[in-house]
């Protein structure tokens, strides 16, 4: 399902213009970029949620190890400097909708991967989420399936 995600957004970004190459880029930097917002939303840097991180990447953009490493060191440093999640969403908003649904899924499993979540976190998710035009039944269902796991 990955795979076909990554292929999808391939074509995705290559309409866009600009070469296939760069605009892929930024797509994997605008989901780390989510990913690292998730994390560092209450102010604390867990182990865990890095190796969520990380691991998370490696599934969503059918990556390495090493390669996804790199995406959230990138990520962090636009995340530092970036203004809202609009920066990150903007890019993402031609996704289908189960694809939303994989990345919001994946932020939610971010927030749990340290045992509990924190109400910045949940309002990063949701506002994210909104931003990406997931439906609401579906941000609940990711929400519930990653605490039932």
């Amino acid at each position: 399902m990955f795979s076909k995600l990554s292929s999808i957004l391939k074509e995705v970004f290559s309409e866009e213009g600009g070469s296939a190459t760069s605009n892929e880029m930024r797509y994997q930097r605008a989901m780390a970029g989510l990913l690292c917002e998730v994390a560092g939303a209450d102010h604390q840097l867990d182990p865990r949620e890095e190796t969520a991180k990380v691991s998370l990447l490696c599934s969503l953009l059918d990556v390495d190890e090493k390669e996804a490493s790199l995406l959230v060191e990138e990520a962090r440093g636009d995340s530092e400097h970036s203004v809202s999640l609009y920066d990150y969403t903007d890019k993402l908003r031609k996704l289908e909708q189960s694809q939303r649904y994989n990345l919001v899924k994946a932020m939610w499993e971010v927030a749990y991967a340290d045992g509990e979540l924190d109400p910045l976190e949940d309002s990063v998710i949701r506002k994210t989420a909104e931003l990406l035009y997931l439906d609401h039944a579906l941000f609940i269902k990711a929400k519930l399936e990653v605490i039932k796991e």
